[in-house]
């Protein structure tokens, strides 16, 4: 694990409810492609249902950040990209099961018309850094 320094809100920038507004590593950088909701048959786990989508994409990531030496304790920026806000409390609640709320990272979040398939309903992306 990384010693990574988080400034949840720098002077002058309203706080953030639900991320960190500044995260700073030094190390080997890591980046991990978007995740879908799919599992390791490439078959689509929660059709239609944002909180098991949101779970299974979470399973994913720790599995990529597992293979590059990484946990979610290291990720220091996560993008969201929805075709529904709404879905955000479920990516939320997925995440919480990975992210103390002490140690949130950098986040954005933004609708889509789509993505790769109609089928799925997000797809998030995770930046870590490792030490050195």
């Amino acid at each position: 694990m990384s010693e990574l320094t988080r400034i949840p809100a720098p002077d002058g920038v309203a706080p953030a409810a639900a991320y960190t507004h500044v995260v700073m590593g030094t190390g080997r950088f890591v980046a991990i492609s978007g995740q879908l909701a799919l599992d390791e048959d490439r078959k689509l786990v929660g059709e239609g249902d944002p909180a098991a989508q949101a779970r299974q994409v979470f399973e994913n990531l720790r599995r990529c950040l597992a293979a590059a030496g990484a946990a979610f304790d290291d990720v220091v920026k996560l993008t969201y990209f929805v075709t529904d806000m709404s879905y955000l409390p479920a990516i939320r609640a997925a995440r919480a099961a990975h992210i103390a709320g002490d140690r949130l990272p950098a986040s954005s979040a933004v609708q889509v018309a789509a993505l790769v398939g109609p089928e799925f309903l997000m797809e998030i992306e995770a930046f870590a850094v490792l030490p050195e």
